[in-house]
């Protein structure tokens, strides 16, 4: 996804030297030794710097098939395949950088699983595990639920919490819900991490009267991975393989298709690739994927929920509706709630608040389907690190704690307001705070014990 950077000014030849050999050199750092792998699935993807200084441009871009990964005030970094570069050329859009796709993937190493400085990161069977020991020590308030099937067969796990046996039994209720997913894509391995974290906690302080009040009065859903293939394929050989999309089989020597850009609201109407190599490949038709099928019906069944939550990685941004249109939201009083939740969040997380599309446009994405078709007040979180420099969709896992940490409040703040969203206008953001039980913490965290080289 696309983090910010609020560097200014105009590019200059030596400028656009000097970043890249900042990227270069940073990971040259971290680079560890690389076995040799086949990556012909993706022999036509590259690493790209464009030029681009407003959301226009940036829209023009995304719209050419680059999957933008990183801003600057007048450029960004994405993939891009041959097709698109053409693209961009033939619309004379200057393309300033193009680089091997190792420039942004780095050297991590582990065979079938994550490399041994990252095993805190959970893999699919681990997650799987962990969700199943969790329902069983919490039987009497928990049920584990598979939502559907991906296109390899993996089951998309739920699990429900709920003080009500007879909600849990019937997979529904009249409490008020909330929603949380990960790993729609499947690079972004912390956006499991937080999720499951959460899960973790409210279990562990269901005892505690604050959290209890709210697990009594709530109808929560986590569902940590939405695209099991995918995650399993990016850790599956010797280093991670940067993939995003699912594992369709797109029959013409070309996988996947982008499960957030497969929702059907507005579906194909800007931000997103016709092209099968693509990484923003939308697919043939709207929720032709059978992951984000089990996401629509489920979301269907359960319109309970007044909130969701659509964790990503990276950029420290939360994001809400739309993301197909430069227009606002058309009812005043749901775009305040966005807005005054959005800016309450940012207030605990430091994140940057704002409309999606104020990066890009993007169409079929699930936040927009959510709230555009069945009026849920949804958010996308893209979590830390703010850029490629302090590592991307791969910064170690000395990271998560931090990360959980400082969104520990904003889900809190969700889940809390979620019987009432409108009830956010006009009220102290320290109200929400009440149900909250800080989660125990090293004094010092990774990120300050292990900073990474600024250049």
């Amino acid at each position: 996804m696309t983090p910010r950077n609020g560097r200014t000014g105009r590019i200059q030849p030596r400028s656009f030297l000097i970043q890249a050999l900042e990227i270069t050199v940073a990971l040259a750092i971290t680079l560890l030794p690389l076995s040799a792998l086949s990556h012909s699935e993706m022999s036509d993807r590259r690493f790209v710097q464009v030029a681009a200084k407003t959301k226009y441009d940036r829209s023009a871009i995304a719209e050419a098939g680059v999957s933008i990964e990183f801003t600057r005030s007048d450029s960004v970094w994405g993939f891009a395949t041959e097709e698109a570069i053409r693209t961009l050329e033939a619309q004379k859009i200057q393309v300033l950088g193009n680089f091997d796709e190792e420039i942004a993937r780095g050297g991590h190493e582990g065979v079938w699983d994550f490399p041994g400085n990252d095993s805190r990161f959970h893999n699919y069977a681990e997650t799987v595990a962990m969700l199943r020991d969790l329902n069983s020590r919490n039987a009497d308030i928990t049920r584990l639920v598979s939502i559907g099937k991906s296109v390899e067969g993996r089951d998309i796990w739920a699990i429900h919490i709920n003080t009500s046996s007879e909600a849990l039994l019937e997979s529904k209720s009249s409490k008020p819900g909330f929603i949380i997913m990960g790993a729609h894509h499947a690079r972004e391995h912390l956006s499991v991490e937080i999720p499951l974290m959460f899960l973790q906690h409210l279990l562990n302080n269901r005892e505690d009267s604050r959290i209890s009040s709210l697990l009594d009065q709530r109808d929560i859903w986590i569902i940590p991975i939405v695209n099991p293939d995918g995650k399993e394929y990016d850790i599956a050989t010797g280093r991670y393989r940067m993939w995003r999309k699912n594992r369709r089989d797109n029959r013409d020597g070309r996988f996947g298709v982008d499960l957030n850009r497969n929702y059907g609201y507005k579906w194909g109407t800007g931000g997103s690739s016709t092209d099968t190599g693509n990484d923003t490949y939308m697919g043939p038709a709207p929720f032709s994927e059978p992951e984000t099928q089990a996401v629509r019906d489920f979301v269907k069944s359960h319109l309970n929920a007044k909130v969701l939550l659509s964790v990503h990685t990276f950029s420290e941004l939360i994001l809400y509706p739309w993301g197909h249109s430069y227009d606002s939201i058309g009812n005043a009083r749901d775009l305040q709630v966005f807005e005054t939740m959005a800016r309450t969040m940012a207030t605990w997380n430091k994140y940057t608040p704002q409309q999606s599309s104020d990066l890009y446009i993007a169409s079929g994405d699930t936040t927009d389907w959510a709230y555009g078709e069945h009026g849920i007040f949804a958010f996308t979180f893209e979590l830390s690190p703010k850029s490629m420099w302090d590592g991307g969709f791969y910064p170690g896992q000395g990271v998560i704690d931090r990360v959980f940490n400082d969104n520990l409040r904003p889900l809190m703040y969700m889940l809390d307001v979620s019987d009432d969203p409108y009830r956010v206008v006009g009220n102290s953001p320290s109200r929400w705070l009440k149900n909250y039980v800080e989660p125990k913490m090293d004094e010092q965290l990774h990120w300050e014990k292990h900073p990474l080289p600024r250049f």
